[in-house]
This record gives C-alpha cells, sequence and structure tokens, in this order.
C-alpha cells in the first residue's frame, strides 16, 4: 500500500533506480579530482592555481550548460538530455587520462568537457525528472533518494581512488573512470520524464520565455539564487582544497582520503533527513540552519589543532550538511512554479551554485599560491555562512499567483 501511494506509475520507479544510478557514477567521479592534484602536479606539471582554475572552469560549464540541458530535458525528455552529457564527460575523462593533457588541453579536457559533462549528469537534471514524477507531499523525499545515492559515491570514490592511485597510478584509476561512466551513459536511457498519461500535475500552457519572466519577478527565487552561490563555494572548496590543506598541516593523504569518504558516508544521512524535514517543515529554516552550521563545522575545523579525529569530525559533520541543501533548494523551486520547467528554472539556481563553485575552486588555490595558505579562503566561506543563513529567512514558502488561481 505505501509503494502504491509513493510510486504512481513503473516509469516512476525506473526512473528513480536510473536517476540514482547516474548521479552515483557522476558525483562519485567528480568528487575526487583533488586527489589527483600531487599526481598531476609531478606528471603533467600542473600548477595549485592552473588546478584551481580548471576546477572552476569545470564549475562554471557544470552551471552555465545546466539550465540547457534542463531545457532539453523538459522539452525532449530527461534521457535526451542526460546521455548527451555523459557523452562529453566520457570524452574528457578519456583524453585527461590517453592526451594530449597538458596546459590548455588540461584545461579543456577538466574544465571545459568534464563541466558540461556535469551539467547534464549530475544533481540538477536527474533530481529534476525524478521530481515530475511525485506529487508535492513526496517530491523532496524522491529528491532525498537521489542525493543519498550520489552520496553513496561520494564515500565509495576516495576509498577506490586512493588505493588505486598508490598501486596503478592516476593513468589507470581514470581509465576505469571511464568504464563507469559507459555504465552511467547506458543507465541514463531509463531516467524518464512523465509521459502526459503520467503527469501528476495540470497542463500549462505557460512558455519558456513566460516561466523565465515569471520567475526573475519572482523575490523568493531571487534569494534562493543568492544563496545557492555559498553552497557551492562550499563545497569546492572543501572538495578541491582540503586534501592540499591536511597535507600542509602535517597530516598523511590517507586523511585527506577519509575525509572524503565521511562527507559521503554522512551526507547521505544528511540528505535523507533533509527531505523528511523538508516534506514535514518549512523549508527555508532548514536551508537557514543549514549554512549555518556550515560555519560552525568549518571554524572547529580551522581553529582547533590539527589531528585526524579532528579532521574526521570536520568530515562527517560537513558531509552531513554536504547535498542536504539540495533536496529542500529543488523542493522550493517546485513548490513555488510547479514541475513544467523545474529542470530549467532548478537549472538557473545550480548556475549560480556553480558560479559560487568556480570562485571556491580559483580562490582558494590563488590565496595559497600568494599567501602560502587557505586561511583567506576559509575566512571568506565563514562569512558566506552566515550571509547565506541570513538570506533564506525572507523567503515566502507559497506558490505564485498563477498557480494559486488555477
Amino acid at each position: 500500500m505505501i509503494s502504491e501511494k509513493f510510486f504512481r506509475s513503473k516509469t516512476a520507479i525506473i526512473t528513480l533506480f536510473a536517476a540514482c544510478i547516474v548521479v552515483l557514477i557522476s558525483l562519485g567521479v567528480r568528487q575526487v579530482f583533488g586527489l589527483f592534484f600531487i599526481d598531476f602536479n609531478e606528471s603533467l606539471n600542473i600548477s595549485n592555481t592552473a588546478f584551481g582554475f580548471a576546477i572552476g572552469v569545470q564549475m562554471l560549464m557544470w552551471g552555465l550548460t545546466g539550465p540547457i540541458f534542463g531545457a532539453v530535458a523538459d522539452r525532449y525528455g530527461g534521457h535526451v538530455a542526460i546521455i548527451s552529457a555523459f557523452i562529453f564527460y566520457t570524452f574528457g575523462i578519456y583524453f585527461l587520462s590517453t592526451g594530449p593533457n597538458t596546459g590548455i588541453f588540461f584545461q579543456i579536457h577538466m574544465g571545459l568537457l568534464i563541466g558540461i559533462g556535469l551539467g547534464g549528469t549530475a544533481i540538477s537534471i536527474p533530481m529534476s525528472v525524478v521530481g515530475k514524477h511525485f506529487p508535492l507531499s513526496t517530491r523532496t523525499i524522491a529528491m532525498s533518494f537521489v542525493t543519498a545515492v550520489g552520496s553513496f559515491g561520494y564515500f565509495l570514490s576516495p576509498i577506490f581512488t586512493n588505493y588505486s592511485l598508490s598501486e596503478f597510478g592516476w593513468n589507470y584509476t581514470l581509465f576505469i573512470f571511464f568504464l563507469f561512466l559507459l555504465l552511467g551513459l547506458f543507465a541514463a536511457y531509463f531516467v524518464r520524464s512523465p509521459s502526459i498519461i503520467d503527469d501528476i500535475e495540470k497542463k500549462s500552457d505557460q512558455t519558456f520565455k513566460e516561466a523565465l519572466t515569471e520567475a526573475f519577478q519572482t523575490k523568493s527565487y531571487i534569494l534562493l539564487v543568492s544563496g545557492f552561490f555559498v553552497c557551492g563555494f562550499h563545497i569546492t572548496l572543501v572538495g578541491t582544497h582540503v586534501p592540499k590543506y591536511v597535507i600542509d598541516r602535517g597530516l598523511e593523504d590517507w586523511t585527506a582520503a577519509a575525509i572524503l569518504s565521511l562527507i559521503g558516508l554522512f551526507n547521505i544521512f544528511g540528505s535523507l533527513l533533509s527531505g523528511y524535514l523538508s516534506a514535514k517543515m518549512s523549508k527555508k529554516i532548514i536551508l537557514s540552519a543549514i549554512y549555518f552550521l556550515r560555519g560552525v563545522s568549518i571554524v572547529f575545523f580551522i581553529f582547533t589543532p590539527a589531528s585526524n579525529i579532528s579532521a574526521f569530525i570536520f568530515g562527517a559533520s560537513f558531509g552531513f550538511l554536504w547535498l542536504s541543501t539540495v533536496p529542500a533548494t529543488s523542493g522550493i523551486v517546485a513548490h513555488l512554479f510547479g514541475t513544467k520547467y523545474l529542470g530549467l528554472l532548478y537549472g538557473l539556481v545550480f548556475l549560480s551554485h556553480q558560479i559560487g563553485s568556480f570562485f571556491g575552486a580559483y580562490l582558494g588555490g590563488l590565496f595559497h599560491d600568494i599567501y602560502g595558505s587557505y586561511d583567506y579562503a576559509w575566512y571568506l566561506a565563514i562569512a558566506l555562512s552566515i550571509f547565506a543563513a541570513i538570506i533564506h529567512l525572507p523567503i515566502k514558502e507559497e506558490p505564485v499567483l498563477r498557480l494559486r488561481t488555477e
């Protein structure tokens, strides 16, 4: 009886399962690029700033192409958008492994191609397609399953990558990633948007342009877009630069892999709890609390003496807050505007996230090269936590007038 209420169709079941596989693979590969830095530095002569810039470009392309893939998913179906993106992703990993992969080619493969691939395979597009299969009462819960399974990729990938890098080297490890991405491309075929029969919402005649105009005339949407910038800055600063940061503080490289794995493990619980609570209470309060607690976690990490224990506590606490913003954020977008253009509108919110990601990746490397430490990047991250905690509070969680009068 519970499954009949939760899943409205067979397509919804298959789509949720396939989307989980897609996100697990896509985010699992994306999570561990920071562990490759030392090898890239030694083998390809990639500096900290160049590496940070490549990751920054990757984040920007992820964000810039997200709305495009979202529009493709809204118009032609989720599977078309995700398969197209996986093609870019697989080429990026393949050429990064086999070459040419130095200088500008490193930026093209790590930054441009992989970034485009992430625009259609990572969280936003698979989750927006899943969201279209579920009503408001269970939508955030379904979305939280996608982020939770993606988090399991976060947990497994650093463990495998750390072992593979030490035993087989970075080229072989990237080739294994290439094979996993091919599996993700196959799974993407089953991430289907609902048919007209299965669609859970009333048919809307709203156009693409009208949806954009309505969104950007809605103050709550603008606040949400502004706040999600901070999420991107946080997670990319941590994911890209924590491996080097812990080594700078005298800890071993396996500690960095352990932090990333703990982030993935505890994000499973954080994402599921966020999805559950988002269906029960105010989503904006959940988001405000998450951003504030992120600041607390960073303060603890950088101001306590360096040790494996403090590093593990940071990994667990920050991991619990890692993608827990996603179900609540996407849930607010769907609640405000409905699901017809959810891929596009959440993609634009995610673009802001990725602009923040660019600054988190690039400024982290730049500050380190200029000042010899990441301190100023961490201070900025703490200030942004306070900003995000405040800016979500004025959001009004109610559908736009168009939906209230239908």
